[in-house]
């Protein structure tokens, strides 16, 4: 059922019905003005919501979707999550009649085998129909929530071996009825929640849809109904032009990857992501057949609309900006994603973890081995880290709390052609705003004793990664602590010839004779007081570290980005002084030699 399920799911969609035409320019304002109500509806979730994870963290997406299920808009939000909502909502459509679809609906769905990401982000949507009955659009809004009812306290089970201990798997279920809260359904989804802060976030998200579709009807009577939906069609049309007459300049052929996750949970090992992109004319294929299909693994199963997701926001970011994104993305692209693999996995698997891995891989494959082609664009829009380390752990009062990990730092920002890694993050975290040490010690026990960037973590390259930072966090209280190490092992790639970026590490019970380092999943126990040291991977680099100036070079060890010793053994740069001192220089005749020395070892 769920591979059938998929296959009707993704199958292409019919244009709206319109009797009205439309010019550029109109269908070009009515764009912008679904970006804008986008942007509004998660704005206002962010502002009404009760919980971190959303009303600080940013980590929320709104999308538009037209009356027969096809992405017609978005705003601004985590590029990588910014595709998955629109399975979900057909979903629904499958079942309009029998669930009695109106005006003033309102639903929610999480399920992995029913269109959904994996079940901490839930959809909600609510439909605008016109005056004769007719549905024409319809508001989503997706937003991670902190906890989903699981056996595990926040939905990240290291150990579930099914969909059924992470949580509870929501297909589709109407939360509001003609503009009436259905308190029954409202109750279930709040009784499954150990989070007290819950029942403001699904209020949250009713009203901030709701807000959209109000919003939606104002530009359909400005407009008029027919005109906007042939603008939705006008769109969807010319992103699928535009994106095609880019691949069209591509040179033809089949361009392979490979990428490999550590190990699964249950520590199997070199788990295998395979993509190949095959370019023939103006038609781009992505065929992941041969990725991993062991049955034996555990918790590296991504979910299908999820697969799908990832692989659009990351081409979306190797063609030209300006291309609308919306459901012509998908009309460009051919997607081979084999059933039965752990990136369209059998149903009932679980998903929460495969978000992080074998999601991303996904996206690093695809920039991978698009990077000889397309130099110039080739950013890979992936994080690495298998999962933040959450610290849980209850008030006097018996109250839940959880600190998830997701703490300001400096990680997997890679180096692209003429520009080195910089800010904090990945492309693709986009606007998710990570927790400063103020903001986590005022609600959690814990003090945050570091956040320094780590020297040598940045890949070498002529154009250099940027390192990773080393978080150091002690708790003052008895705490679960929950992570997943990967990148231990095989850490961000580097690309066209640059080093890949210093591997990821965690270590627990820091400074004590029991300190020990993290290989893989854990669950642990740690009393109050202990610390832990989360050592981030940095970005990757991009081509011949022999071809960077040795001036950048000389630049980056003062900034302490780089040591003296790296600059030698990576970058073929000989320094003379101290940066103690500040009075490091290049001797240049012996970086020429050098230099020399090892292009001819590597020829």
């Amino acid at each position: 059922m769920s591979f059938e399920l998929n296959r009707r799911l993704v199958a292409r969609r019919p244009p709206l019905a319109t009797s009205a035409d439309v010019d550029a320019v109109t269908a070009s304002i009515i764009n912008g003005a679904f970006e804008t109500v986008c942007f509004e509806v998660a704005t206002h979730l962010g502002r009404a919501a009760s919980s971190a994870i959303i009303n600080q963290s940013n980590e929320r997406n709104a999308s538009i979707i037209d009356g027969n299920g096809r992405l017609a808009g978005i705003s601004v939000g985590i590029p990588q999550l910014l595709f998955v909502s629109p399975l979900a909502v057909r979903w629904g459509l499958e079942n309009f009649a029998e669930d009695d679809w109106g005006p003033g609906d309102v639903f929610v769905g999480n399920d992995p085998d029913y269109g959904g990401g994996h079940l901490p982000d839930y959809t909600v949507y609510a439909p605008l129909f016109d005056a004769q009955g007719e549905l024409i659009l319809i508001q989503a809004l997706q937003a991670h929530q902190g906890d989903t009812g699981g056996k595990d306290p926040g939905g990240f089970s290291v150990d579930s071996r099914d969909i059924f201990g992470e949580g509870m798997g929501i297909p589709v279920l109407k939360l509001v009825h003609r503009g009436r809260p259905r308190r029954d359904a409202i109750d279930m989804l709040i009784r499954n929640n150990r989070f007290p802060s819950f029942a403001g976030d699904i209020a949250a998200m009713i009203s901030a849809v709701q807000a959209g579709v109000q919003a939606l009807q104002e530009i359909c009577d400005r407009f008029g109904t027919e005109t906007v939906k042939a603008a939705v069609n006008y769109n969807i049309d010319q992103t699928n032009e535009r994106f095609r007459a880019e691949v069209a300049a591509w040179p033809d052929g089949d361009y392979p990857a490979d990428v490999w996750i550590d190990q699964d949970t249950a520590g199997n090992p070199d788990v295998h992501v395979r993509v190949t992109c095959k370019v023939a004319g103006d038609q781009l294929t992505v065929d992941m057949s041969g990725s991993d299909a062991r049955p034996e693994l555990v918790n590296v199963w991504n979910t299908f609309a999820n697969t799908r997701g990832y692989a659009i926001a990351q081409l979306a970011s190797m063609v030209d900006p300006g291309i609308n994104k919306n459901e012509g993305l998908f009309y460009a692209v051919d997607m081979v994603i084999p059933e039965g693999s752990i990136l369209q996995p059998p149903p009932n698997k679980p998903a929460a973890l495969g978000a992080f891995h074998p999601a991303v891989e996904v996206g690093e494959a695809i920039c991978i081995a698009l990077s000889p082609i397309l130099p110039a664009r080739s950013a890979p829009q992936v994080y690495k880290l298998g999962m933040p380390s959450a610290v849980i752990g209850f008030t006097d009062t018996g109250e839940m709390w959880m600190d998830q990990g997701v703490d300001v730092r400096a990680s997997d920002a890679s180096a692209t052609q003429g520009l080195d890694g910089w800010g904090a993050m990945c492309a693709g975290l986009g606007n998710l705003i990570l927790a400063t040490a103020e903001d986590a010690e005022s609600r959690f026990p814990v003090l945050n004793l570091g956040r320094e960037m780590t020297t040598d973590t940045g890949g070498a390259g002529r154009w250099r990664g940027q390192p990773g930072t080393r978080n150091v966090k002690q708790v003052l209280a008895p705490v679960s602590a929950m992570t997943w190490m990967v990148s231990r092992k095989h850490p961000l790639r580097g690309l066209n010839g640059g080093n890949d970026a210093a591997p990821y590490s965690n270590h627990f019970l820091v400074g004590t004779a029991d300190e020990y380092e993290v290989e893989n999943a854990i669950n642990a126990q740690l009393p109050a007081g202990a610390i832990t040291a989360y050592q981030y991977g940095g970005g990757a680099g991009f081509d011949n570290p022999l071809e960077r100036d040795p001036v950048a070079v000389r630049e980056d060890v003062l900034d302490e980005y780089v040591s003296m010793e790296a600059a030698r053994r990576d970058y073929g740069v000989v320094l003379t002084g101290s940066v103690e001192n500040c009075d490091v220089e290049i001797d240049t005749a012996a970086t020429a030699a050098l230099r020399a020395q090892m292009a001819a070892a590597t020829a």
